[in-house]
């Protein structure tokens, strides 16, 4: 079987592998746009904070991780049409000028998402950065040690947007973060979560412009200042634009069925439109489990699990079961605070009009005698009112919370109740964590119980 993969970022890679390590007969070709194989994007704070063996290292892959098992692997190539019919792709070689055309018998897409820039005025000023790649993480990396540039505008308080923020205060740089969301993290955190992590950010001199976007960009050639939308003006040597992405396919239009944003339209099997094609990864809306919807998820976790789904069914006319689905979970460091999340939280079952309850529930890591590491953690349970499935959970503290968020992942993909996880059986020992685990307090809480700490 030949097998045509657009894109190697984390599902152009993870198909590749799959392809070659589970099959014997697998002619594996990956053309990428880009000239590097593969930045991890989601790794540039620590490529930024030069916390990384070698910086050619934030990597996905190597093409030699692919091609020890027979896959090749094309830098500097740009898939430009896409022949559903003749199953032939039309591949420009950006170094040379030269195109080729080459066949499949399956196709994989999986060419992402580009960063949304600022339809205002000045977008096109010098200094005006998004964060995204090598090549502006290199540049941003040049920036961040350039004594010149004392004052950074953020726009965007996601995940990239924060980490953007906190890579130049610890530089000590002055930051501002601007966005119309009115708290931090609006799209990972409830206000209970929020609320600290802006009062974190602002103790460590990030001053926070929420509630408001961006009028314009103003200077002569570079950027010197950033207007809002009532006219008030902040200083800016440097610009970074973390407003969202928007998925990398105009070459698709008229090739396979797109939604209204662009996104790749797929049916349970993660097919397209077109015979013999597939997609995944950021550009396409994969199902969100716990909501039971279809909702772009950008994570590499998501596309990976896509991958290995499509190459274990490839070959099949109509798979035995449809792609499981994911639940969103992430999270992310900010200065002293650690987050977790996954499923359902209050501003995506909002988009999605679902109905839900929540709990919040508030205490230290381990019993209050414990005086050596005994943070406060903080624990949003999102639920379904009716019968208790536990649809979603948040986490905070300036420990690390990620096994909490891990296991209520694991309770959504078991249609967990709440009653199912206030009894839980977990371990407890007072170094580590309380009689009764955080998680079973939560549940206890979110049922209208006073929990026996």
């Amino acid at each position: 079987m030949k097998v045509v993969i657009i894109g190697a970022s984390h599902g152009g890679h993870e198909s590749a592998h799959e392809l070659l390590t589970r099959y014997d007969d697998m002619d594996v070709t990956v053309y990428e746009a880009g000239d590097f194989i593969s930045f991890m994007s989601c790794g540039m704070e620590l490529f930024l904070e030069g916390k990384v063996t070698q910086r050619d290292d934030v990597r996905n892959f190597k093409p030699a991780d692919i091609e020890q098992y027979g896959g090749k692997v094309l830098a500097n190539h740009l898939v430009q049409k896409i022949d559903t019919d003749k199953q032939e792709v039309t591949v420009l070689d950006q170094k040379t000028g030269k195109t080729l055309t080459d066949t499949y018998d399956k196709l994989i897409i999986s060419s992402g998402v580009n960063p949304m820039t600022l339809p205002v005025p000045g977008a096109d000023l010098d200094n005006v950065f998004l964060m995204r790649g090598r090549d502006w993480a290199t540049k941003i990396d040049e920036k961040l040690h350039d004594d010149a540039v004392k004052n950074v505008v953020v726009v965007g308080t996601g995940y990239i947007g924060i980490e953007a923020a906190q890579v130049f205060a610890e530089a000590g740089k002055n930051v501002t973060v601007i966005d119309m969301i009115n708290r931090p993290l609006g799209n990972y955190l409830d206000e209970e979560l929020a609320g600290p992590i802006g009062d974190e950010l602002t103790s460590h001199g990030v001053n926070l412009h929420l509630g408001h976007g961006v009028a314009s960009f103003e200077g002569n050639g570079a950027v010197s200042s950033v207007k809002d939308d009532e006219g008030k003006v902040f200083d800016a040597d440097l610009v970074i634009v973390a407003a969202g992405v928007k998925p990398n396919t105009k070459y698709l239009e008229g090739t396979v069925d797109l939604d209204a944003r662009g996104f790749i339209k797929t049916d349970a099997y993660l097919r397209t439109s077109a015979k013999n094609v597939f997609a995944i990864g950021d550009a396409i809306k994969p199902l969100f489990a716990p909501a039971r919807q279809a909702a772009p998820i950008a994570l590499a976790s998501t596309a990976r699990r896509e991958a290995r789904y499509v190459v274990e069914n490839i070959a099949i006319e109509k798979p035995a079961r449809a792609f499981a689905g994911v639940n969103g979970s992430s999270a992310l460091s900010v200065f002293g605070y650690k987050l977790a999340t996954t499923g359902v939280n209050a501003n995506n079952a909002a988009k999605m009009k679902l109905n839900v309850a929540s709990s919040f529930y508030k205490a230290t890591v381990r019993p209050n005698f414990v005086t050596d590491g005994n943070p406060e953690i903080f624990v949003k349970l999102t639920f379904n009112p009716e019968n208790h499935e536990i649809l979603g959970g948040q986490f905070l503290s300036k420990q690390d919370v990620t096994a909490h968020a891990n296991t209520v992942a694991l309770a959504i993909k078991g249609k967990m109740t709440l009653e199912d996880l206030a009894e839980a059986d977990f371990f407890f020992q007072p170094g580590f964590d309380r009689q009764w685990s955080v998680l079973n307090l939560a549940a206890q809480t979110a049922l209208g119980q006073i929990p026996s700490v």
